[in-house]
């Protein structure tokens, strides 16, 4: 039976890390171009830095969920076989898509969290063009948001299948391999 305890564990630290996520997406920083006191100079000026952190941290949550629904589970592919049937195929292919949506919400995240960081520092003469000031685009962060929320819903699908399947198996269909030799009356 699957574990309601850890289940929970999961699912707090996922929607921690969708949080996260958003506010991450809603601090994102922005430059804005200035020049120096005499004009010569143009250069990049950016407000707060918070978005790297949220996303961080966001990163470090769905990774740890991860951690924790993989040992449940012991990876998939470690212990004992699983109950042939519609539990055993539905977690195989959840595994699957468990692992794919973890995937693409840590590259957002990590992307988003680095581009974040990075800020323009050098200052440009006045008669070339000023600088870029980039930051990172928007929705970089949404999208790690959605593919956390989506990382939560796939990976309690696939635990619970999992552990369905996990069940109670015998080999040999079951029941002892000998035939039985009761007393007759």
């Amino acid at each position: 039976m699957a574990s309601k305890v850890l289940r929970i564990i999961v699912c707090i630290f996922d929607l921690i890390a969708f949080g996260l996520a958003v506010a991450a997406e809603q601090r994102r920083s922005t430059g804005v171009v200035k020049t120096d006191g005499e004009d010569n100079y143009r250069y990049c000026v950016y407000d707060s830095d918070i978005a790297t952190g949220f996303g961080v941290g966001a990163f470090l949550f769905v990774l740890i969920s991860q951690v924790l629904i993989m040992i449940a589970s012991r990876c998939f592919c470690f212990g004992k076989p699983l109950n042939p049937g519609g539990s055993r195929a539905c977690a195989c292919l959840l595994f699957i898509f468990v692992w794919v949506t973890f995937i693409i919400a840590e590259s957002c995240l990590l992307a988003g969290s680095v581009r974040n960081a990075y800020h323009y520092k050098y200052a440009v003469p006045f008669f070339k063009s000023p600088p870029t000031c980039e930051t990172v685009r928007r929705g970089v962060f949404a999208a790690g948001a959605f593919f956390v929320l989506l990382f939560c819903l796939v990976s309690e699908f696939y635990y619970v299948n999992y552990s369905k399947a996990r069940g109670s198996y015998t080999p040999y269909g079951g029941g002892e391999a000998g035939v039985g030799m009761a007393t007759y009356k």
